[in-house]
């Protein structure tokens, strides 16, 4: 068996170089690898291009990485949180490919199953189509998506063992499942490191075939993308 543990987040993230394709799940602030996207802020890479559902918010997230111009394209759903993301976009500075949310949730299995493309009815008579294949099935049209991978895939999940088996806890398994299969090389924060035979095998989500390494992160806070109060 392969020991995929690395010490530290430092460790984790070697060989990200200016100018890669991240892949980073995570569904508003719920299952982000907030640690590793704090450690790409410290290394300074550029250049990157980043699929994500969403660009964080300003202060935290791939907002941070936004803040200090390391990002070159954004590959996303829904980018409503982040102030300098829409700076960014409407002055030409961040190029951005929005997708609908269930397309590049495929997108991504897509690519982690080998499929190099597919055809959906979402998108079809919008700019999301332009310069898109389209065919007609059962009287409907579709539009062709290609698959996408990545140099690296950075997914955090709530328990892992040191074999890459990882398993995600509620919202937080939500692109990281497919992502983590997407990645050339995919890397894994986890909020509990266990032996192997620790996890229920039938709990398992990600099986640790699709993962390279692995660490157990540091948590503090837990951030709330849009707290929403109520009068007494």
């Amino acid at each position: 068996m392969i020991d995929k543990v690395v010490t530290n987040v430092h460790e984790a993230l070697l060989g990200i170089e200016d100018g890669m394709t991240l892949m980073l799940g995570g569904f508003g602030l719920c299952g982000i690898p907030e640690n590793s996207i704090a450690e790409l802020v410290k290394k300074g890479v550029s250049n990157l291009t980043c699929i994500s559902n969403n660009a964080g918010v300003d202060d935290f997230g791939l907002g941070l990485l936004l803040q200090q111009k390391q990002i070159k394209k954004m590959i996303s759903s829904y980018v409503g949180e982040n102030n300098e993301f829409e700076r960014q976009m409407l002055s030409g500075e961040l190029e951005v490919d929005l997708i609908p949310q269930g397309s590049l949730a495929e997108r991504c299995r897509a690519g982690g199953t080998g499929i190099p493309a597919f055809f959906t009815p979402s998108g079809y008579g919008t700019e999301v189509a332009d310069g898109k294949e389209v065919r007609v099935f059962n009287g409907k049209p579709h539009i062709l998506e290609n698959a996408l991978t990545a140099d690296f895939a950075i997914v955090k999940a709530w328990k892992g063992d040191v074999a890459g088996n990882l398993i995600f806890k509620a919202t937080a398994r939500n692109f990281n499942p497919m992502m983590a299969m997407a990645g050339k090389i995919t890397i894994a924060e986890v909020e509990e490191l266990v032996p192997v035979g620790k996890l229920d095998p039938n709990e398992i989500h990600t099986p640790g075939i699709f993962v390279q390494r692995i660490f157990q992160g540091l948590y503090f806070e837990k951030r709330i993308e849009q707290r929403t109060l109520r009068n007494k």
